[in-house]
């Protein structure tokens, strides 16, 4: 690959001024940044001899330190890259605390400060939230050791997870469960924080209307899509860590989607899903740009994406791969929830409300001619109140809930006023959930607080799209998962009239 042509490139992806940089250099993205996402004013300015994107920096919920420590500046007062933070593929092994990047040794400061040891010696610090939650390992009585934080980190891992060498070895085997896994988290995280050239996140355009997806599996999706080539584990897990959240929308709404009777639907499923597809997946009808051409244009179809948190983030890149897998129609996704513009005040500050605009919207219409993203930080329920979205059509609407917790103990008293909202709209519901058990907790208490109320859409299973890559609770380091691991489907029941004749007196009863 020629080094102008990648420069063009990146530029183009990280929404940059084209510059003139010379046949001979080239623009390296800096990693852990949303800068695939927006357009945010960035400089290039030169280091040691060639050029390197300098972006604004955006705090994280851990990183509430001085940004000292992230930039260098000179005089002048110029930004420049933090030292020591490109790292090669064979030196990506760091322990947090004495991580080369900064980020990253903030992060061990928090895990240390906030997450308990898991020795069973200790007293339980939460309630149990499963069977397989470490902490019912815990002992409950007042002789148990009191709580401690984790001081000490594992020499295999690199990740803070005992409060002392001896806890660590006596509850090595336990330990060993997770120390592989957490150690591909550590050096994952190592390399999204690195300067390399990430190729896996360029995005192909759309595609003519006779390549059809196949949805197989993710290697089969990314071929047929026409992705730049991913021959590194490593790549595919940072690349499938975005996708997720967009493909595995298509997955179960597509015509080609590999979800069916046989392996996960269920009656109601496929009737509510054909009605969506047959919206999504219409005929030609033969409109063009003349006069002759003019056709009525069918509503959008509306993807509700309750409690949105990191999928609110995505690049928009990202979020146009899902309008891409359905080019004759136009997607509006609506993003609601307190969390859906953390972290993102200053790139997108909040309207005023007004008559026109009652909840202060942040409308984004111009990502393309197919999509269109609303964002709005209430919850559901209160605009729920006001009809505000009203009428729904199951032919139009879809609902998509990324982790919700709703059977969680902590989170579930959130849902207790929406649930009876979403079942009341007849519109399909999608979940997802982070393990198996996560799922049929949901599941349990979804049919628990409607008593019968509910129509299962799609029986709890893994998802084929779930993300590859680990991700790591900075409150537990024990408590390991990936993103969409499973994926379930419900709507509010529906009851159908049918019309029986009397044959004594010939009338008809509904």
């Amino acid at each position: 690959m020629k080094s102008a042509y990648t420069c063009q490139r990146c530029l183009k992806n990280l929404g940059l001024p084209v510059t003139n940089l010379g046949p001979s250099t080239r623009v390296w993205p800096i990693s852990g940044i949303r800068s695939l996402s927006t357009r945010v004013q960035a400089e290039v300015r030169r280091q040691n001899g060639r050029f390197l994107p300098v972006q604004q920096k955006r705090t994280l919920y851990w990183e509430q330190v001085s940004p000292r420590e992230d930039f260098k500046r000179d005089r002048s007062n110029q930004v420049y890259l933090p030292e020591n933070v490109e790292l090669e593929e064979t030196n990506l092994f760091h322990r947090f605390s004495t991580s080369p990047s900064p980020r990253i040794r903030r992060r061990a400061a928090f895990i240390k400060s906030h997450a308990y040891c898991p020795h069973p010696s200790h007293r339980q610090t939460r309630v149990v939230a499963s069977p397989y939650d470490p902490e019912a390992r815990k002992e409950s009585g007042p002789s148990a050791a009191p709580p401690a934080h984790v001081r000490f980190e594992c020499p295999d891992c690199g990740i803070p997870c005992y409060c002392s060498e001896e806890h660590w070895a006596d509850d090595y085997e336990m330990h060993l469960e997770l120390c592989d896994t957490m150690r591909q988290i550590n050096e994952d995280d190592h390399d999204i924080n690195s300067l390399r050239f990430f190729p896996e996140f360029l995005y192909p355009p759309p595609q003519f209307d006779e390549f059809l997806p196949n949805m197989s599996s993710w290697d089969t999706y990314l071929y047929t899509r026409e992705f730049e080539a991913i021959d590194k584990e490593r790549s595919l897990r940072q690349a499938t860590n975005l996708l997720t959240y967009p493909v595995t929308i298509a997955s179960v709404i597509h015509e080609l989607s590999p979800y069916g009777i046989r392996n996960g639907l269920t009656a109601e499923g496929l009737k509510s899903l054909t009605a969506l597809r047959y919206s999504l997946h219409r005929p030609r009808d033969g409109s063009g740009q003349s006069v002759k051409g003019i056709r009525l244009k069918p509503p959008s179809i509306r993807l509700f994406i309750l409690g949105a948190r990191a999928e609110s983030s995505l690049p928009r890149p990202v979020w146009n791969q899902l309008s891409y897998l359905f080019p004759r129609t136009t997607i509006h996704i609506i993003l609601i929830g307190p969390e859906a513009m953390v972290r993102r005040e200053s790139e997108f500050p909040l309207p005023d409300r007004s008559g026109r605009n009652p909840f202060g919207g942040v409308v984004e219409d111009q990502l393309g001619s197919l999509i269109k993203i609303t964002t709005y930080t209430d919850y559901y329920h209160d605009m729920h109140r006001t009809q505000y979205f009203q009428p729904y059509d199951p032919y139009f609407d879809c609902f998509v809930l990324f982790h919700p917790g709703l059977g969680h103990p902590a989170s579930s008293h959130e849902w207790e006023e929406t649930l009876p909202q979403l079942l009341e709209t007849k519109v399909p519901i999608i979940c997802t959930g982070y393990t198996e058990w996560d799922m049929i907790r949901d599941k349990e208490w979804v049919e628990e607080k409607m008593k019968g109320e509910v129509d299962l859409l799609m029986h709890p299973r893994e998802n084929i799209f779930r993300s590859l890559k680990w991700d790591l609770n900075d409150l537990d380091p024990a408590d390991v998962t990936c993103g969409n691991w499973g994926v379930w489907g419900f709507r509010g029941k529906r009851y159908e009239a049918q019309e029986k004749e009397n044959p004594l007196s010939g009338v008809i009863a509904l």
